[in-house]
């Protein structure tokens, strides 16, 4: 063995070894190799600025249109002018009432958003069992899979009834119908983020709150909650900019009145938001009149509320990253705060008189209204799903599926609106999924932390929280009216794909950051190249991850109204696009106008959302089942 083993190394002498030089000849493969891989670099770098031009050309063309209404009416008296009446003789514009309406909205639904999402994220991250976990968590993710037009609708149908004759009002679209949905649609955000951060509390800090004595309710309240506190700041911000830059659902069950509510904490008066006033509007608005320049202006407030909520969420959680390393027990700074906790935890336990529950008795009651919370999370999912199912399944038929609509959509089917809707889809994923694989690829494999990745990563946040209706108005000054594309399925394609771009860079960044540096090393040590060793070694382990982000966009923009409303649908059509050029029916679209403005369309209504919600719901199943089983694979 010993022979066997020594003739492997040739004979060197007693010197020291050499390394042999080798000269590569410039037509070798191995130069060839190096100069693909340069090239390579050089395009995901031009990828990766695509981020940044495309933010650019968002803010510019708002500004370039809605700096205009400013000049006319001067920039103080169109933030604080309390009248907002366009079609008036004398038109006049001030958003003051459109900022306050879309403050309380946000304000009531945080304070109800708020307790129960914080009460379902501590429950699944500490209280619930594995098999209880299974079923909770994908049902809350589920919630944010619903479109915000199935939302409006289940608002427009139910909510505002129940709340008219409830508190015996003459109308039930109001403050706090909007208020209601938009909690229900940031619960999914908030306690997603809040659980990460509870679970991104040290084993440690846990274990030696019960081993002084502390019980489990004594130590999620003084120890795990107060550790987790800034990841639970960020996530009810994070919830803020999405009750903010909703659209469909305040604009169907608010009740649209440009009003402030007198008195101001009258949460049955109806209101008018942001966002609502554009979707409402902006469909009839003439090109270039003042109205058109002050719908423009609307949207730069609204773009920096929501930029401004979600930077100080990003900023949060960029600094609870940077101090979240590992600090042994009972040290000074962040470490011992908790430990704080648990020995005051530890004094009310053993010192009963100053209790005004026992510690047993307050963990019971506690938990029963964390379990509450929960339920009451799990039961609106019920409702919901539930009340379109029972009154839309009666309108799936073949004809229904297969057919055309007529009758301004009281009768026929929505076949076109299926397949328009997967055009749009399609079209944006196609967009979207190259460039995002790309721009993560050159983030995570080409650059280390300089100024451009921190730049090209801030673009991308500021994507991620522009509002879709936002976007929406983009593609219509930019590709409906600038480039000349008019309202056809190509712009809403290229909208839709700018939506979805940041989740896909987002997701895929992670999975390349979970594959180990180790297999890169290997690869560089076998003697690949840098993007050989991305193509072959680092990618396909990171590809469910990556096919994840993929079939998450995929679900949101199935489900997204405001973006395609001015750039890419009709309401009725009997035939199928023929060109990129032409409009195109979606579901979402098609549902908004049948709820809002077609009256005797009971039964289309309800079967069109259920297809709606069937389609985007299975989508988001399958990204569920997808990361799961790769949760598995790695576990294993």
């Amino acid at each position: 063995m010993k022979k066997e083993q020594a003739a492997l190394v040739p004979f060197q002498g007693f010197g020291r070894l050499r390394r042999p030089e080798v000269r590569i000849d410039p037509s070798s493969a191995g130069a060839k190799r190096q100069l693909v891989d340069r090239i390579v670099g050089k395009l995901l770098f031009s990828v990766a600025l695509f981020a940044i031009i495309a933010v650019f050309f968002i803010i510019v063309f708002l500004l370039r249109d809605g700096y205009q209404i400013v000049l006319e009416t001067g920039p103080w008296h169109f933030l604080t002018g309390q009248d907002w009446n366009p079609a008036g003789q004398n038109p006049i514009f001030g958003v003051l009432p459109l900022i306050v309406g879309t403050l309380l909205v946000m304000a009531l639904a945080m304070v109800i958003a708020v307790p129960l999402s914080i009460g379902t994220a501590v429950y699944i991250a500490e209280i619930a069992g594995p098999g209880t976990k299974a079923v909770v968590k994908p049902a809350v993710e589920l919630l944010a899979g619903i479109p915000s037009v199935v939302y409006g609708f289940f608002g427009l149908i139910l909510l505002t009834d129940w709340i008219r004759v409830a508190f015996d009002q003459p109308s039930g679209s109001s403050w706090l119908a909007g208020s209601i949905l938009l909690a229900i649609m940031a619960i999914p955000t908030i306690t997603s983020v809040a659980e990460d951060a509870i679970g991104s509390v040290p084993r440690e800090f846990r274990e030696g709150s019960l081993a002084l004595g502390a019980n489990h309710w004594q130590t999620i309240k003084n120890v795990i909650v107060p550790g987790a506190l800034s990841g639970i700041s960020a996530a009810i911000i994070l919830g803020m900019g999405r009750a903010i830059g909703e659209t469909m659902a305040v604009l169907m069950v608010t009740g649209n009145a440009a009003v402030i509510p007198d008195p101001i904490l009258n949460v049955f008066s109806p209101v008018r938001t942001l966002t609502g006033t554009l979707g409402i509007e902006m469909g009839e608005v003439a090109f270039g009149s003042q109205h058109y320049h002050a719908l423009f202006g609307v949207a730069v407030v609204l773009l920096i509320i929501t930029l401004a909520v979600n930077s100080t969420a990003r900023l949060i959680i960029n600094r609870i990253q940077r101090t979240s390393r590992p600090t042994p027990p009972g040290w000074a700074g962040a470490a011992s705060v908790p430990f704080v906790r648990v020995a005051r935890a530890v004094r009310d336990f053993v010192r009963p008189q100053t209790r005004i529950l026992h510690p047993i008795t307050a963990q019971r009651f506690a938990f029963s209204l964390i379990a509450l919370s929960v339920i009451s999370v799990i039961a609106v999912l019920g409702v919901i799903i539930a009340e379109i199912v029972v009154n839309g399944a009666g309108a799936i038929t073949w004809e229904f599926l297969t057919g055309s609509p007529s009758d301004l959509g009281r009768a026929g089917g929505i076949f076109p609106a299926i397949v328009g809707t997967l055009y749009l889809v399609g079209g944006a994923l196609a967009v979207a999924f190259p460039l995002g694989i790309a721009t993560a690829v050159y983030l995570i494999e080409y650059t280390a932390d300089t100024p451009l990745t921190r730049g090209i990563r801030a673009a991308v946040d500021l994507l991620n929280g522009t509002p879709s209706i936002v976007f929406g108005l983009f593609g219509f000054a930019f590709l409906v009216l600038f480039l000349n594309f008019g309202v056809s399925m190509i712009a809403g394609q290229i909208t839709l794909a700018l939506m979805i771009l940041p989740t896909i860079i987002r997701t895929t960044e992670e999975s390349l950051r979970s594959i180990p540096h180790s297999l890169r090393e290997g690869s560089y040590a076998l003697g690949a190249t840098k993007w050989q060793t991305i193509w072959r070694v680092v990618l396909p382990p990171a590809l469910p991850g990556i096919l994840t982000g993929a079939i998450l966009s995929i679900g949101r923009a199935a489900g997204e109204t405001a973006p395609i409303m001015f750039t890419a649908v009709v309401f009725s059509s009997r035939y199928l696009p023929s060109s990129l050029s032409e409009p195109v029916m979606a579901l979402p679209y098609h549902l908004f106008i049948l709820t809002t403005s077609v009256p005797g369309a009971s039964a289309q209504k309800y079967g069109t959302a259920l297809v709606l919600l069937l389609m985007v719901l299975s989508i988001y199943l399958i990204a569920i089942l997808v990361r799961r089983r790769c949760h598995r694979a790695k576990v294993m």
